[in-house]
This record gives structure tokens, C-alpha cells and sequence, in this order.
């Protein structure tokens, strides 16, 4: 991996919730509130690949593996180094895993109308997926369910690797 992004190590782990409850503040003058909180540590380390950028941490991107694909399950950078090319840096470093492991796709869901979320990954090569595998199925509805489509409606997005 080049530039600021690194795997992340298991001191970086406990700094991400901080990282993902200040990027969630960015939703509050969308009138998104009440965003199912940040998971602890342990969990995150249960990630199939954690990417970091900065030392310590300023942003991160959770990786999954979901019908073959690379999933990014969370990108999340902090509101205090955002506007400094982090989203990209990570979003790039996870399509360099998705191509170093042989996955020919990375996916993800995400707010189709906010603005830093569906138009960003659309201007970075994602497009809408209109027929999910069943892993990506299972996500979306576990997603409903935990209530994230209470917030505006959520796309599932892929490009290739």
C-alpha cells in the first residue's frame, strides 16, 4: 500500500469509534440523527482487513468479503481532516486489495442522496446494483433492520476492481 494508508494495527483499533461517531456529526444538518453507534474495538478486529490512514489514525475503511467481492463495509474519516484526499486514498487502497486478492469487484451500501455518499462513490466509479448476490441481500436487510433506512433510502454500489 502506498502514501498514508497502512493496515491497521491493534493499538488503532480502539481510536476508530471516535473516528466514526465525529464523521457522523457530518449528518446532523441533513437532520440524520440517532445513527446506530460506532462498534467497539473487538469487533472491528473481527474485520476481515482494516485499512488505516495517518498515524494515528484519521480515517479508516472496514473490508469484508461478500459474494467474492471486496465489501467496504465502513469508510470514515474525521471531520477535523477531511477535504484532504483521505476518503480517496482509503476508497483507492481498498480497490488495490479487492485486485491484489483476486476479487474482480468491491461493493457497498450507502445514502443514495447524501451527498459525500452515493454521488462521491458515483464519481469514483461505482455504480447502482440493482440485483444483489444473497450475501449483499443479506446485508441489505440486515441493514433495515438495524434501521439505517429510517435515515433515507440506501443503494447498494460496485465497481471494479
Amino acid at each position: 500500500m502506498t502514501g498514508p494508508v497502512r493496515d491497521a494495527e491493534a493499538a488503532d483499533l480502539p481510536l476508530l469509534a471516535g473516528i466514526e461517531t465525529a464523521a457522523d456529526t457530518l449528518f446532523v444538518p441533513l437532520g440524520t440523527t440517532g445513527l446506530p453507534p460506532a462498534p467497539p474495538a473487538e469487533q472491528r478486529a473481527e474485520a476481515w482487513r482494516v485499512l488505516v490512514a495517518g498515524r494515528p489514525p484519521a480515517g479508516f475503511a472496514v473490508l469484508e468479503r461478500v459474494d467474492g467481492a471486496v465489501h467496504l463495509e465502513q469508510l470514515a474519516v474525521h471531520p477535523s481532516a477531511g477535504r484532504r484526499g483521505l476518503g480517496t486514498a482509503l476508497l483507492d487502497a481498498a480497490v488495490e486489495v479487492a485486485r491484489g486478492c483476486g476479487a474482480r469487484w468491491v461493493t457497498l451500501t450507502t445514502y443514495a442522496d447524501v451527498p459525500w455518499n452515493a454521488p462521491w462513490y458515483a464519481a469514483r466509479g461505482f455504480t447502482g446494483v440493482t440485483d444483489p448476490g444473497p450475501g449483499l441481500a443479506a446485508l441489505v436487510a440486515a441493514e433495515a433492520a438495524a434501521g439505517l433506512t429510517a435515515h433515507g433510502r440506501r443503494v447498494v454500489m460496485a465497481r471494479p476492481a
